[in-house]
Formats: structure tokens, C-alpha cells, sequence
């Protein structure tokens, strides 16, 4: 195993390991042995990343509010995550006796199911993905909309009022945001020429000096990965746009009637999906798995994408401890009257930014123009939400008075 070891790249060394344990399986075994090495990494990776996460974030959370974290289960309180597994696991499962039983049951798994799916088509390092798809991001946002199935599942077959405002509440969000995360998508696809991520990665690859070609060095791509990220946020009801569970309004969105296990199958799926479309995100506009410096490229190809996606986690947990929540008019506006404008724009611009001569000066006319056509609609879409909000205002003024 060592001469194995030495022989490959330390980049290579869970790819050798992989085919070094199916070669040394019966043949008949080999299929199957080849399937579980690739599902099993996933399935214990991912979820642990999870179990850490709750942890960071919740110690991250009360640092910004000045109090303590997680603090009394193990060293520094990282054992935390396991016991809030036993609890979950110990406590009632508490069905509602006007509930549909089979669906009730189904909607966590459902959730889960998907959002595991999403990882099978993700570049987590060079020649490390589950399925090679010649249409990965077709099949990462088609399997991506099977959540909303879930999600109504879990309101509907509830028997509880509050459970369904709370599900169709989360679908129009949902809906709303997946639009504009589809459309900001469409300029890295246009540029790239394919929908595989890995020739996606493949196509941010190599160097200007020490600087890498990632797509979000230019102004349609800073743009894209920027609306890209916000509508992801919004789409994983995350804070701001936790309009879903917002207690003060409908108690605790669609899973109100979930407890134990169950519920904590909804927690995990909800940073499943953080986690795989924070991937996607690396994989359209950072590079993947790619190193960020020409000097850097000794370090293993899966370390820079786990490092790129625990930056992306650490800035989702630091906006949670910084804005406040949306009103529900206010997401739907955004949403409409903002975001989907400016994914357009992103992808007129891609347009230009492809088709545009590269030679002589024409370079800094592509990347001005582009830029400007992109920062001008973005102030006038700002201004005019900010004045929408102060007509609101004094429509509730006048309202209030009279």
C-alpha cells in the first residue's frame, strides 16, 4: 500500500485508493464494490460536515451576540452534535391523528433523498465525481426541484393550517429564487460551451502569471456569482429569507408537525443543500477544485474545494448573525423586481464579454462595457426598491393616521 501511495500524487491518493480496493474485490463483487466506495464517502463526509457545522455556527452565532455557545458536551463543546442526535433519536415520533400517515413519513425522506442526489454530479477534486454527466447542472437543478414536492408533502400531509401556509409560503419562495439561480447559471454555461462540470471546471483552468481564470474575476461572473449566491441563500432559507420558519408569523413553517428523528431529517437536509449548491457555486465561479495561486498547485485538489466551501459556509453563518428578516412582500419584491432584471443583464453581458474582439484594446472596452452595463441597472433597481419602500411607508402612515 505505501509503494502504491508513493508511486501517485498526494492529489490522487483517494482515486488509487478506490481502484485499489475494487481490483482487489471478487469479480463478481467488483460493480457493487465500486457503487459503495463511491456512495459511502458521501454519505459519511457530507453529514459530518453537517455535525461540525452546527457547531461553528452556533459557537460563530453567539460570538456575535456576546454569549456562549455550545459549551458543556465534550472539549470545547464539540460533541454537541451527538448528543442532539440521541435526543432526536430518543424522543416521541408524535403523528397527527388527521394526518396522512404514508406521506407524513415520506416527506423527510424525500427531502434527504434529493439532497444527497445533488452530490453525484459535483467535482469535489480532480477525477473525484460520482457520475460523469455530459448535462451534470441539468441534472443538479432537476433533482433540485424535487424538494418543493417535499416540502409540500410535509405541510399538506400534516392536517395543520399553519403547517400548509407555512409549505406554500416556502414553494412560492422556492419558485421565486429558482429562477434567477437557474438564469445566473446560463452566462457560465454560455461561456464554457457545455453543461458537465467537470469541463466547466476544466474550462477555468490555468494561470495568468499567478493568477487563475476563474470566471469570477470578470464582471458578468462577480455579478452572476453574486446573484447566484443570493438566490441561493434564498432557496435554502437561510437568514435573511427564513421566511418559511418565521415563528413570529406562522410558528415553524411546514414541518411544525414533525418531531424527533424526523425533524432533525429536515435540519440536515436544509444543510445538505447549503452545502451542495455552495458547491455548484465553487464548481460555476471559483474554479472547483482548482488552486486560487500558480504556487499553490502542490496542495491537493479536494483540499481547495473543502476550503472554498467552508469560506462560502462561514459567510452564510455570518449574514445570519448580522441582517434581520425580510417581510414576505419584500422577498417576493426582491425576487421579481431585482434579481431576475440583473440575471438577464448577466447574461446579455456574458454575451458581449464572449463575442467581443480580444485583440488590441478591445479588451478594456469588453470588460468597461460589461461592467457598466451591469453597475448602472444595478443602482437604478436599488434606487427604485428603495423608493418603492419609502411609498409603503407612507401609505402605513397615512393609513395609521386616518
Amino acid at each position: 500500500m505505501m509503494t502504491l501511495v508513493s508511486a501517485q500524487s498526494v492529489d490522487q491518493v483517494f482515486v488509487n485508493l478506490d481502484h485499489w480496493l475494487v481490483a482487489h474485490t471478487p469479480a463478481p463483487l467488483q460493480p457493487l464494490a465500486a457503487i459503495l466506495l463511491i456512495i459511502v464517502p458521501i454519505l459519511a463526509i457530507f453529514p459530518g460536515l453537517f455535525a461540525l457545522t452546527t457547531v461553528l455556527e452556533r459557537k460563530g452565532l453567539g460570538r456575535m451576540q456576546n454569549r456562549f455557545g455550545p459549551n458543556r458536551v465534550g472539549p470545547l463543546g464539540l460533541l454537541q452534535p451527538v448528543a442532539d442526535g440521541i435526543k432526536a433519536l430518543t424522543k416521541e415520533d408524535i403523528v397527527p391523528r388527521s394526518a396522512d400517515a404514508l406521506l407524513h413519513f415520506l416527506a423527510p425522506v424525500v427531502i434527504v433523498c434529493t439532497a444527497f442526489l445533488a452530490y453525484a454530479v459535483l467535482p469535489i477534486g480532480r477525477n473525484m465525481i460520482a457520475v460523469h454527466l455530459d448535462a451534470g447542472i441539468l441534472f443538479f437543478f432537476a433533482i433540485g426541484s424535487a424538494t418543493e414536492l417535499a416540502v409540500f408533502m410535509a405541510g399538506w400531509s400534516s392536517r395543520n393550517k399553519y403547517s400548509l401556509l407555512g409549505a406554500m409560503r416556502a414553494i412560492a419562495q422556492m419558485i421565486s429564487y429558482e429562477i434567477p439561480l437557474i438564469l445566473s447559471s446560463v452566462a457560465v454555461i454560455m461561456i464554457a460551451g457545455t453543461l458537465s462540470p467537470e469541463q466547466i471546471v476544466t474550462a477555468q483552468a490555468g494561470f495568468t502569471g499567478i493568477f487563475p481564470h476563474w470566471y469570477v474575476f470578470t464582471p458578468w461572473g462577480f455579478a452572476g456569482f453574486f446573484l447566484f449566491m443570493t438566490a441561493a441563500a434564498a432557496e435554502t432559507n437561510r437568514s435573511p429569507f427564513d421566511l418559511p420558519e418565521g415563528e413570529s408569523e406562522i410558528i415553524a413553517g411546514y414541518f411544525i408537525e414533525y418531531s424527533g428523528f424526523k425533524f432533525a431529517l429536515f435540519f440536515l437536509a436544509e444543510y445538505l443543500e447549503i452545502f451542495a449548491v455552495s458547491g455548484l457555486g465553487i464548481t460555476l465561479f471559483l474554479g472547483g477544485w482548482s488552486a486560487p495561486f500558480s504556487f499553490l498547485t502542490w496542495i491537493p485538489s479536494w483540499c481547495w474545494f473543502f476550503a472554498k466551501l467552508l469560506v462560502l459556509i462561514a459567510t452564510f453563518i455570518w449574514i445570519r448573525g448580522t441582517l434581520p428578516r425580510l417581510r414576505m412582500d419584500q422577498l417576493m419584491n426582491f425576487a421579481w423586481k431585482f434579481m431576475l432584471p440583473m440575471t438577464l443583464l448577466e447574461i446579455l453581458s456574458a454575451g458581449i464579454w464572449r463575442f467581443f474582439p480580444q485583440s488590441g484594446f478591445w479588451p478594456v472596452v469588453r470588460w468597461l462595457a460589461c461592467a457598466l452595463l451591469l453597475a448602472v441597472p444595478y443602482i437604478l433597481l436599488a434606487r427604485g426598491l428603495e423608493h418603492g419602500r419609502r411609498i409603503e411607508k407612507r401609505v402605513y402612515r397615512y393609513a395609521e393616521e386616518s
